[in-house]
């Protein structure tokens, strides 16, 4: 394995470890360390460690800390084996992520396998604590925000726990909600039928009903009305009882459209509003439903709201670092917008000062 330099954490004690995995058994020991070891050099890289193996026999190099999480990190993956998971690097990178959550929470473990949602597709569970907290408060409360950066995990939790909700019992069918900002919410020009003139705003949460429910399923549920889908703009005037409603890409709510929403809320239902409050899409000078629903309702009892950040992307990791690299160039803009309108001000207070000097 090729070493690689971490920055983030000193190199300063440097030990080899040496453990066993068992049983001894090829296919999973192939699962588990990936084509041509491409598993354990990822591992390898992100703790800035050298790891071999021979067979199930395998040695550790580097900082001792980091050289037992490695280690347990395999021995973990080469539990996951055993139950026929396949290891990938999207798992790795989560398996990654979720240790280092741990890490930022001052090494507090959290029970996330309590926690996981069980659908017809498969359990899933959530990564990281500010996951587990989404899924906590939106089992407990009727009215839940979802605030943060693409990849999160925001819509797909989302969806899961109203298809669980729906396999319980505890509603009757689930509503999909969206508002079409790109057709300016006029959907007349667009062929089809209503459900066909805002499919593509939607796709998102189909890609997750498809994952956890199967084609075939979701079709028919979408047939019975079990599950239906609907523009904001056509939820005025109704009244949605024992129903799980999921708001997506509510930043690009108006104010007028998010108060409609919430009021449509009825007995034995809940509502899940998710958004990124950094892409809004609105027309300028249009205030967001999203930004002015959360200073209006933050602290209102009964109302969750969990604001996701750059730490919990959890697809590919370019997306958590593109995320950064905006932010970085927005904080930058900021400063120079900043200091753009204190130069005016101070030449503004200047030029004042120079007339009163003459008069």
């Amino acid at each position: 394995m090729t070493e690689q330099n971490n920055p983030d954490e000193a190199q300063t004690s440097q030990h080899s470890t040496s453990f066993t995995l068992e049983p001894d058994d090829a296919p999973r020991l192939a699962n588990l360390c990936g084509h041509f070891d491409s598993h354990i050099e990822q591992i390898a890289g992100h703790y800035g460690l050298s790891i071999y193996n021979r067979g199930n026999k395998f040695t550790v190099e580097g900082n001792v800390k980091l050289g037992q999480r490695a280690a347990h990190l395999i021995q973990r993956l080469y539990r996951e084996t055993g139950n026929g998971t396949l290891i990938t690097p999207d798992l790795i990178h989560l398996f990654l992520q979720e240790e280092g959550s741990e890490d930022a929470a001052g090494g507090k473990k959290h029970d996330y396998d309590s926690r996981a949602i069980k659908t017809p597709g498969g359990t899933f569970k959530p990564r990281g604590p500010h996951q587990l907290e989404y899924l906590q408060r939106v089992r407990e409360f009727d009215i839940n925000f979802g605030v943060g950066p693409a990849g999160t995990g925001k819509t797909f939790l989302a969806v899961a726990a109203a298809v669980e909700a729906l396999q319980r019992d505890e509603i009757k069918r689930i509503l999909l909600v969206r508002p079409a900002v790109e057709a300016g919410e006029k959907l007349g020009f667009l062929p089809g039928d209503l459900a066909q003139k805002i499919d593509p705003y939607l796709r998102p949460l189909y890609d997750a009903l498809y994952e956890m429910l199967g084609f075939e399923q979701v079709g028919r549920l979408i047939e019975r009305n079990v599950i239906e889908i609907a523009p904001l703009a056509y939820m005025r005037g109704r009244t949605l009882s024992h129903s799980f409603v999921i708001l997506d890409e509510s930043q690009n709510t108006t104010k007028e459209q998010m108060k409609m929403f919430l009021t449509r809320v009825g007995f034995g239902s809940k509502a899940v509003i998710t958004g990124d409050i950094t892409q809004v899409d609105l027309p300028r000078g249009v205030y967001s439903g999203l930004k002015h629903g959360l200073e209006v309702l933050d602290g209102v009892p009964g109302i969750g709201i969990t604001r996701f950040n750059n730490a919990d992307v959890v697809r590919h990791p370019l997306v958590q670092r593109i995320v950064e690299a905006y932010d970085r160039f927005d904080d930058k803009e900021k400063q120079v917008q900043e200091e753009r309108k204190a130069a005016i001000r101070a030449a503004q207070e200047r030029d004042a000062g120079d007339e009163d000097a003459t008069s």
